[in-house]
């Protein structure tokens, strides 16, 4: 049961606070005296803490990679036959090993030039010596083209798995190939694969089905522009493709 409450003693602790209230006194105090004008002691100071250096979020794990070294144009010959002895030879192309190179062949002003991104994996005396090349020999007969009325070249001059394609082409890579093709001279283009687009100046968003020609100084030839040989071996349906826009660049 709970206890009986006193009305009279509330009554009076009720007065007493307000007596005190209406004194100015609205918190409790003590007795015992406090030294309110000493000096507060401060606490020991803390030993320093050494700053930490902290790494930016902009700054790299890595020191920057040095860069890439670029193909000087003037050393680009100036004669298809001294080309392909420079092409087999140059140490800054195909990150600079000599090995497995492989030239181009035909001779200039052919009926048509056909350039592709690499050499077979396998190619070593021979450009395209494999199932791309057979696939090409084909498309070329129904072209009704003869080996010899082709010049046939690649944009590298060895097979390089994995090839990081736009360090290749900082290294000037392009102006080599733009300078390939004004010392072939052909007749026609036919461009294998879309790594080697950007490489002659032309923008990959464009499309190679909207790519009809090649312009570069003195050299204005018909383009036909298609996927890699590789992948025309993967999807056959897509020959039909290359077959209909052969006769539309030469109808």
């Amino acid at each position: 049961m709970a206890a009986a409450q006193n009305p009279r003693l509330e009554q009076a602790i009720a007065g007493a606070l307000e007596w005190w209230r209406d004194a100015g006194v609205e918190n409790a105090f003590c007795d015992e005296p406090v030294a309110w004008l000493a000096e507060k002691k401060s606490d020991p100071p803390q030993p320093a803490l050494e700053a930490v250096p902290t790494r930016s979020k902009t700054s790299p794990d890595k020191p920057d990679a040095p860069p890439v070294p670029r193909i000087d144009q003037a050393s680009i010959p100036a004669s298809l036959d001294a080309f392909a002895a420079w092409w087999m030879s140059e140490p800054l192309l195909a990150d600079g090993s000599t090995a497995r190179r492989v030239a181009p062949r035909g001779r200039a002003g052919a009926e048509l030039m056909v350039l592709v991104p690499e050499p077979e994996r396998d190619d070593s005396e021979v450009l395209l010596g494999g199932p791309q090349g057979r696939l090409l020999d084909a498309m070329l007969g129904a072209f009704g083209l003869g080996p010899e009325q082709v010049y046939l070249a690649s944009a590298l001059p060895r097979h390089l798995p994995g090839a990081d394609w736009p360090a290749i082409a900082a290294s000037g890579i392009g102006q080599v190939l733009l300078e390939h093709i004004e010392l072939a001279a052909p007749k026609r283009l036919c461009v294998f694969g879309d790594s080697i687009l950007p490489l002659l100046s032309h923008d990959p968003p464009q499309g190679a089905a909207d790519l009809r020609e090649f312009n570069h100084d003195s050299v204005n030839v018909p383009m036909l522009a298609c996927r890699s040989l590789d992948a025309l071996l993967q999807q056959p349906r897509w020959k039909a493709r290359v077959w209909q826009r052969w006769l539309e660049l030469t109808g």
